[in-house]
């Protein structure tokens, strides 16, 4: 089986881009993504693709040139994008073939996100009581957490603070101008305890990915990454995802916790051994519980792993060094291809500004989407 490497990456933006619908914006990347590897579209052999709300990525063709291309839609929550990264990097490892794309993009209105429990089978007091409802079931989850593990409501704020300060230094983030804690802390309040700017918001954007087996990658010549694991997880019986309603004081582990672990089993490095991570902040919350989930602190560590900046750019494990969901948005088709195209950047020194110094070898990175599935990838510079 051949290793898989990562030889091209391009993005469209994130935030609002009206005269661009969201199928548009995902060729722009994949074009991007192209012309930065010296490659056409024939060249392609396959691509998987995914959105939420913008269209089937197969009519991307369209777009891009009718080449008969095999081209495979996905649709896996927010871990969309990652599962697409999956299923590129099993398609390269087999030997089937050695270049392919993942492409993930979307175009959401304004508001929450509501997904309608009947479109997943479940009664309606579900959405009646918030569990349907992303931004009450966020609270409630982060709520329980940190009565459980001793977080307190600056350091969710401070988590938010650090993401705006990176989404400066980044030209494809949404919200590109720092806020201070304190104005986080104190703004609006939207499901407590979490205020308007410990929110993502759904968002616009794209992000396409060019994969290549080893032997490809070195004729071509280009600076890649190698894709030392990817792995896809769904919830076991136990854990607290989105349509559980079993509120147990015991948990069993999260599609997170078994991901993490399945990658880095497969990549044969442990969590110490990561330069920089990229982990799902659909608010606040959810980066500190994952950086529990992902292995790389205790429960609870997080209120001094916060305090003393260690997750910042500089520090012992710079997390979300372009501002993640919180600075970027959400659009929920191209989030989990953003986080590897940002460590592509970054093991490859292209990050500019908020380049993470001394040289990065590993990057990991979390998706977590609903029902309850994660997607982990580790990338070792080349």
């Amino acid at each position: 089986m051949s290793d898989v490497y990562i030889i091209g990456a391009g993005i469209h933006r994130f935030g609002r881009t009206p005269e661009r619908t969201g199928l548009q914006q995902g060729a722009y990347a994949v074009r991007a993504a192209l012309a930065g590897a010296g490659l056409s579209w024939s060249d392609i052999q396959f691509a998987y693709g995914g959105s939420d709300a913008a269209g089937k990525a197969d009519t991307m063709v369209s777009e891009l040139g009718l080449t008969g291309v095999q081209f495979i839609n996905v649709a896996n929550g927010c871990a969309t994008g990652g599962s697409a990264m999956f299923g590129a990097y099993t398609t390269i490892k087999s030997g089937e073939f050695d270049l392919g794309i993942a492409v993930g993009f979307d175009k959401h209105p304004r508001g929450a996100f509501d997904p309608k429990p009947a479109e997943w089978g479940l009664p309606e007091w579900y959405g009646e009581t918030g569990l349907m409802l992303t931004t009450q079931f966020f609270a409630m989850k982060i709520q329980r957490y940190m009565a459980a593990h001793g977080i307190t409501a600056p350091t969710l704020a401070r988590v938010a603070e650090k993401a705006f300060e990176n989404g400066a230094l980044t030209d494809h983030a949404w919200r590109r101008e720092a806020v201070d804690a304190e104005t986080i802390l104190s703004s609006t309040m939207v499901s407590d305890p979490l205020t308007k700017f410990m929110f993502c918001s759904p968002a616009e954007g794209a992000v396409a990915l060019i994969f290549a087996s080893e032997k490809r990658a070195r004729e071509l010549g280009l600076p890649a990454v190698r894709l030392r694991a990817a792995a896809v997880r769904s919830r076991p019986p136990g854990s607290f995802e989105v349509f559980s309603p079993a509120l147990t004081i015991e948990r069993g582990p999260s599609p997170t916790v078994i991901a993490s672990r399945a990658a880095f089993e497969m990549a044969g490095v442990a969590p110490g051994d990561i330069d920089v991570a990229q982990l799902q902040d659909t608010e606040s919350g959810a980066e500190i519980m994952h950086m529990a989930e992902n292995g790389f602190c205790a429960d609870g560590e997080q209120e001094a792993w916060i305090a003393e900046r260690r997750t910042h750019i500089g520090g012992q494990l710079p997390v979300n060094t372009d501002g993640g969901c919180l600075a970027c948005g959400e659009p929920i088709g191209a989030s989990g291809l953003r986080q590897v195209y940002e460590n592509y950047r970054q093991l490859t020194g292209q990050a500019e500004a908020r380049q993470v110094p001394g040289d990065p070898r590993l990057g990991y990175s979390h998706v977590y989407g609903a029902p309850g599935v994660s997607g982990v990838a580790i990338v070792e510079r080349a």
